[in-house]
């Protein structure tokens, strides 16, 4: 499997999309941060919409979704942690990445964890390049990179991808995002609940764009290894144990 032709693949099966005239016959937007090996709540809202942006021109933050996040052991939850140093004034597209040893041993627990997974053997070879053949020169560009390619190849979402320093957006914080969100056209943006808390909602409005808040309630149970089922850690663990139907688990169930 050739998994370099797939890096930042922004391509749309029958959809067109123009910068300034937003996706033809649809318009739902969502915007978030690159993370590490997300949840399957990330790959629920890539699902939902048409068009995803990563929103790496903001501050990186220590000990967060960012650079790492959590699988299940055979001793219960462990956080699988890319080293990225302590400094906190860098964006995130800024923060690189060094040679270490990290890369090896996220990939020896991944397969220690999960190697009795029905699955696993699947996704091994992704892995194996992810891990052990490729070097990364940056934190988003691992993040992103997996986060499509599961997404295309694994799960069969076909949202176009695009980098949020496409658009134009100023300010800080609610105010840039609402520049952001504005500049795509998108009449609808959906957004994860934590948002409520700093977002101006009053200019949505004006500006006619809907805010639909994610809802990430009522997600399946399934088999799951190492003790009582847990929800929240890395799609990994979902793929490990479905396989192809893991879009089930995800958004197939309300269907």
């Amino acid at each position: 499997m050739k998994f370099e032709e797939n890096m930042f693949n922004t391509s749309m099966d029958e959809m067109e999309y123009t910068r300034g005239g937003g996706i033809m016959g649809a318009t739902k937007l969502a915007v978030l941060q690159s993370n590490y090996i997300p949840w399957k709540g990330y790959f629920d809202i890539i699902h939902d919409v048409d068009l995803f942006l990563f929103y790496d021109e903001v501050q990186y933050t220590t000990r967060d979704w960012r650079s790492r996040n959590r699988i299940k052991t055979e001793h219960g939850l462990k956080w699988l942690t890319i080293p990225c140093g302590r400094d906190v004034k860098r964006m995130i597209y800024e923060v690189g990445l060094k040679p270490e040893e990290w890369q090896a041993r996220h990939y020896n627990v991944l397969r220690q964890s999960y190697r009795n997974a029905p699955y696993y053997h699947k996704y091994d070879e992704f892995l194996r390049y992810v891990y052990l053949e490729k070097k990364w020169d940056y934190l988003y560009e691992l993040n992103r990179f997996m986060i499509e390619h599961i997404s295309r190849e694994f799960l069969g979402i076909t949202t176009k991808f695009e980098d949020s320093r496409n658009y134009h957006s100023s300010g800080r914080k609610a105010e840039k995002l609402f520049e952001l969100v504005k500049d795509t056209k998108a009449d609808i943006y959906i957004s994860g609940p934590a948002a409520k808390d700093y977002m101006q909602l009053e200019k949505y409005e004006e500006a006619g764009i809907e805010v639909i808040w994610k809802d990430y309630q009522g997600y399946p149970q399934y088999e799951q290894l190492h003790g009582e089922f847990c929800h929240n850690v890395s799609i990994l663990d979902l793929l490990f144990h479905t396989g192809d139907s893991a879009p089930y688990y995800i958004w197939g169930w309300r269907e």
